[in-house]
């Protein structure tokens, strides 16, 4: 199997598992990562998905082999099989639970997408990070919008067109990843994620990710005040917001812990 997806409690772990060619994706994998992140989103058990990748890379990006297949084909069955990438893309963003992407080694070209899509990301201090599609005569298309949601239109211009090799300090400074840890750390700073999100109300925890979307690039108007004093208003008074605010006053453990 290619993408494995492992459930324990309430964390489901998807893993690339395409060692030969350094996790990178191609149709068959783009599908099933999709479908991944359905079932998991879909899941009520689960709170948290967290996106990684076995052995020594996170991913090369898409496989270049099928790259140069689908360049054979028409124009249609080219934008057909783009829009399979874009919808995996907006299948993590949009997933119903938290999605952490845990990076180690290269990621490059479409891994970007990846990463940028989940709600946060912590890479390895090996990690290295890459739009190395114009090396190829393509772009970055469908996943720019997750990057240049992370790291801004003026740093895009320039790794878009460069395809420099960004360090795992630097992706940082970007807003690519989260954190930078030693490698040996990785698995002790995602679990304190996955800590920190399981005691948070699992709803709240969406809406706030909704929240942002709206409010990062509206202006700050009535129809944005409004917007925002009906959500809180409307939280307040739902059931996550009364329990949790009985539970801080009555000295007690919410119950979606």
């Amino acid at each position: 199997m290619s993408v494995n997806t492992l459930i324990e409690g309430p964390v489901a772990r998807i893993t690339l598992n395409n060692l030969d060619k350094r996790n990178a994706f191609d149709d068959s994998i783009i599908a099933s990562l999709t479908e991944a992140f359905a079932q998991a989103g879909n899941d009520d058990a689960v709170r948290v998905v967290v996106l990684q990748a076995a052995g020594k890379h996170f991913s090369a990006g898409a496989d270049l082999n099928w790259m140069r297949a689908m360049g054979k084909l028409d124009a249609q069955q080219n934008r057909d099989d783009a829009l399979k990438l874009a919808r995996l893309m907006q299948s993590i963003d949009q997933c119903p639970k938290p999605v952490i992407a845990r990076v180690q080694g290269a990621a490059f070209g479409g891994a970007l997408g990846l990463i940028c899509a989940a709600d946060m990301a912590v890479a390895a201090d090996t990690a290295r990070f890459c739009l190395s599609e114009v090396k190829l005569g393509i772009v970055p298309a469908v996943i720019s919008p997750y990057v240049v949601r992370a790291m801004g239109a003026r740093q895009a211009n320039r790794y878009f067109m460069t395809a420099e090799v960004i360090p795992a300090e630097r992706a940082v400074a970007l807003g690519i990843a989260h954190e930078v840890v030693p490698e040996s750390e990785l698995n002790d700073s995602v679990d304190s994620l996955i800590n920190a999100l399981l005691a948070a109300a699992p709803q709240a925890q969406i809406e706030a990710r909704n929240l942002i979307a709206r409010v990062s690039h509206g202006p700050i108007d009535q129809t944005m005040l409004d917007d925002t004093a009906d959500l809180i208003a409307r939280l307040r008074t739902g059931e996550e917001g009364q329990e949790g605010l009985s539970a801080f006053l009555e000295k007690r453990t919410p119950n979606w812990i």
